[in-house]
């Protein structure tokens, strides 16, 4: 079964003076239930201060648990927590030498935008709805983002938009990478389709 690193959130516990590495529990469900071993990505693996030893010691795992796809989950905005931004952007940059497949969901998708030169802009009426979209993937999807594309980033080509013109799906012009802004493992039961567009990124067919 294929091991599929999955990057976590970062929340503040004022109570416990604590930050903890978080995901959905649902989206651990939705990628097992696709077909893969998810492995959490912890944010911290060490309380090393130097950028490129925590780069090291990142990638080192990352090659020692055999991790051969990755997810950009979801929460946190972007620049809200550099060692999240950092972990997220070494993870792309082995994903790109090696050519292994990514996808990344709603902040996930930014993530892959912005580092492509795309520019986020603050959106209404994407927060906590459901809308349409349209493109050569269709259909109802589920929507909790305040920011979003209105136009493409470099190097990657359109899936989906919003009537609204907001981009809500891309895909790498020559990496095995995807973007969704929607979260596949918020619907109440995982939807067919996510499942298929997900195995198919993921062995090479999308």
């Amino acid at each position: 079964m294929r091991r599929v690193g999955v990057s976590q959130r970062i929340d503040f516990k004022p109570n416990r003076s604590e930050y903890r590495d978080a995901l959905d529990q649902k989206l651990i469900a939705f990628i097992k239930t696709s077909g893969f071993l998810p492995i959490p990505i912890p944010n911290k693996l060490s309380m090393n201060s130097d950028t490129s030893k925590r780069q090291e010691e990142l990638i080192g795992w990352v090659r020692e648990l055999d991790l051969s796809a990755f997810i950009l989950s979801g929460g946190n905005d972007l620049l809200e927590n550099k060692e999240r931004d950092d972990n997220e952007n070494w993870l792309l940059d082995f994903a790109e030498k090696g050519n292994l497949p990514v996808l990344g969901i709603c902040r996930g998708m930014q993530v892959l935008g912005t580092r492509s030169g795309g520019v986020l802009e603050p959106i209404n009426d994407h927060s906590n709805k459901v809308h349409e979209v349209t493109g050569r993937i269709s259909g109802v999807v589920n929507s909790f983002h305040k920011f979003a594309f209105k136009k493409m980033p470099n190097d990657y080509n359109l899936l989906a938009s919003a009537n609204d013109g907001c981009i809500e799906a891309i895909e790498h012009k020559s990496l095995p990478w995807e973007g969704w802004m929607w979260h596949p493992e918020r619907f109440k039961t995982f939807r067919r389709y996510d499942i298929e567009r997900l195995n198919s990124v993921f062995n090479g067919q999308a």
